[in-house]
């Protein structure tokens, strides 16, 4: 693909220095960017590579101090959201994929539109299974309830079970499984556990991305829900009951225990932990293998386990680096206090 510098700078609304008439043939990192292709420049850990780039054009901030000659000039106010913003309109990949692969179980009710629905544009990979549990009473084939929206890719060995519903342009990456049971037992008078049915479902609204080898477990009763636009990372447990807010995004190896709330536009980094039962706020960012065990009822970031507010979270971790320091202090004043002591004895005599 090639395209003209001149055309990148109109969509991205940014200024040209240099030579406008440039072919791009690639967009590529700043340090791995050779001749022919666009890279960008945004954040102060780069400017080390900007020297040395090979790149034939970069886009940079708006007033960029432009010390290299060899170099043409996308000036925009933001060069990370518009090199994001050619990528969507320029090089997104085009998947070669297309309908109902052969090796993948779709329902016959789901082909069919009896009792379930496949949209438009649908793309059904290899090796998944569509409401692959057929429910065998008095010899009567019960035909399943799956729905998939329109404009929906599903990626390699993908699991979407019974009754699930799947909305529009929503994309599951390889190896997810939508609506296994949620981990629900309950012991006997013996204490054996004994396995409590789950009845419900999964909803995943639209525009959802689930990377590979999530799991979303079906609601004991009622349905479990991810709401619009959420993004979810690599590895995420999402238990039973739980529903997850519009535009959340949650970073790889996060689990949310069963009948949990998170609310929108919050932020769940990589490891975070929540139990189960409890209701997280709108806005809220948990930061990195934050262990939540209590509701958080006002929006901030929230950090440690068990987790609390940022400012207070830093302040602890900066006492514990520094205990080590404290002790010897500590030990000082002992002695201090132990000499005082024993002066003050002398004096009383």
């Amino acid at each position: 693909m090639n395209i003209k510098l001149q055309q990148i700078a109109d969509l991205v609304e940014g200024k040209i220095t240099g030579e406008g008439n440039l072919n791009i043939s690639s967009l590529a990192k700043i340090d791995e960017a050779k001749t022919g292709e666009l890279t960008f420049l945004y954040h102060p850990a780069y400017e080390k590579y900007f020297q040395t780039t090979k790149a034939s054009a970069i886009l940079v901030k708006t007033g960029f101090n432009k010390t290299r000659n060899d170099l043409t000039y996308v000036e925009v106010n933001s060069p990370e959201k518009a090199f994001f913003t050619l990528l969507r309109n320029f090089f997104s990949p085009q998947f070669p994929l297309e309908g109902i692969d052969k090796t993948a179980f779709v329902h016959p009710a789901a082909e069919l539109g009896k009792n379930a629905a496949l949209g438009k544009n649908v793309v059904i990979s290899a090796g998944c299974k569509i409401g692959s549990n057929v429910k065998i009473f008095h010899n009567t084939v019960l035909l399943e309830n799956v729905e998939i929206g329109d404009d929906t890719l599903i990626f390699q060995n993908v699991s979407i079970r019974e009754n699930c519903k799947v909305g529009r342009r929503v994309i599951i990456h390889p190896g997810t499984v939508i609506g296994s049971d949620g981990f629900g037992f309950n012991p006997d008078e013996k204490g054996v556990y004994q396995k409590i049915p789950q009845i419900g479902n999964v909803i995943i609204e639209d525009d959802v991305e689930l990377g590979s080898n999530v799991s979303v477990d079906r609601a004991s009763l009622g349905s479990t829900v991810i709401k619009r636009g959420v993004k979810i990372d690599n590895l995420v447990q999402i238990a039973h009951n739980v529903i997850v807010g519009e535009d959340t995004v949650i970073s790889s190896q996060s689990g949310i225990s069963g009948s949990t709330k998170v609310g929108k536009n919050c932020i769940l980094a990589g490891q975070v932990g929540i139990v189960g039962h409890i209701e997280i706020a709108d806005n809220s960012i948990l930061m990195a293998q934050s262990g939540i065990s209590k509701s958080v009822k006002k929006p901030g970031k929230y950090f440690g386990s068990p987790a609390k507010e940022i400012n207070t979270a830093l302040r602890l971790e900066a006492h514990l680096r520094n205990l080590p320091a404290y002790a010897e202090k500590i030990k000082e004043l002992e002695e201090q206090v132990k000499f005082l002591k024993e002066e003050l004895k002398k004096f009383n005599k």
